[in-house]
């Protein structure tokens, strides 16, 4: 499935499904305020969207082992310097944020269950804000748990319930973090979420 990576305004990142008309940037308050371009955050991006074009390539082919190597490498690889001695800028959270999600995905389709949900832990590291980012990693990590459920049926019913369970409870805990996001926009920009909450991917088939 083809993603787009959109960069925008304040150079919010987005990788998006190309089945779908990709979102327009969110706000452009930085740009109209005449921020200057950070240019190693603009080699970042490029390099997450280049790691994703690839990821894309090997997919489209069923390479799911090199399309994950692609994302590996993007994650693992050398980061902008925080904005502070804590934190990332978001921008590159939400790219670590939604590239982990992509991750999880591949190795579950791949029967690599735990690593995929070792990369939902490190994507809810940098996406703690209730955010599309968060929202999305816990349905993945959701998604994870309904194939690892299905993996077990016939070796391990009750490792399976157990799974499916998980998994109920990560998919409520989505949609709760989503609603979040969409109460707060409902109030307008003074209490919205800190993050833009821009969708980056949409939910992959199981």
């Amino acid at each position: 499935m083809k993603r787009l990576v959109l960069l925008g305004c304040a150079l919010v990142f987005s990788v998006a499904c190309a089945r779908r008309q990709a979102p327009p940037p969110p706000r452009c308050e930085t740009a109209d305020a005449g921020t200057p371009v950070d240019p190693v955050l603009l080699s970042f991006l490029s390099r997450a969207r280049a790691a994703h074009h690839l990821a894309d390539d090997h997919e489209s082919a069923a390479d799911l082992v090199s399309a994950t190597s692609a994302l590996e490498r993007l994650v693992l690889g050398p980061l902008p310097l925080p904005v502070s001695d804590a934190e990332l800028a978001p921008e590159v959270r939400e790219v670590l944020a939604d590239t982990r999600a992509r991750l999880a995905d591949l190795r579950s389709r791949q029967g690599a269950f735990q690593a995929a949900l070792a990369d939902v832990r490190a994507g809810l590291e940098v996406a703690r804000e209730p955010n599309y980012f968060r929202g999305h990693l816990l349905e993945t990590e959701g998604l994870v748990e309904e194939r690892h459920a299905k993996a077990l049926e016939s070796s391990d019913p009750a490792a399976a319930g157990a799974a499916r369970k998980r998994a109920i409870d990560l998919l409520e805990q989505a949609m709760a973090v989503q609603s979040q996001v969409l109460e707060a926009a409902s109030r307008g920009p003074t209490s919205a979420a800190p993050s833009s909450g821009l969708p980056t991917s949409a939910p992959r088939g199981r």
